[in-house]
């Protein structure tokens, strides 16, 4: 079983930027496609930004130049760097590790941390 803790989020006025860390309980990073989503009061929870086992990373149109998705395998952490944040980021975010293994899917989740962006 694999344990993803999420922290970092907090209250941001708009403009401000906040780094978000996902620690994973064992060494998976490396291995597992890491990702983040987000969701919003009253809304479905959205893709926000991943980085493949390749380290090749993509993101969401949304956030695209605002957002970076870094991993340190040594720490088995994920960070998401936000930068310009605006009110509609306003969410929980949540952390996402996810690998095919023999066509058996493993997917794990973490509790999710809450970002604010308001004045």
């Amino acid at each position: 079983q694999v344990q993803l803790v999420e922290s970092g989020g907090g209250l941001v006025q708009p403009g401000g930027s906040l780094r978000l860390s996902c620690a994973a309980s064992r060494s998976i990073v490396s291995i597992y496609a890491m990702a983040w989503y987000r969701q919003a009061p009253g809304k479905q929870r959205e893709f926000v930004a991943r980085v493949s086992t390749g380290g090749s990373t993509d993101y969401a149109d949304s956030v695209k130049g605002r957002f970076t998705i870094s991993r340190d395998n040594a720490k088995n952490t994920v960070y998401l760097q936000m930068n310009s944040l605006k009110p509609e980021d306003t969410a929980v975010y949540y952390c996402n590790a996810v690998r095919s293994i023999f066509a058996v899917m493993y997917d794990y989740w973490g509790q999710g941390t809450q970002v604010t962006v308001s004045s």
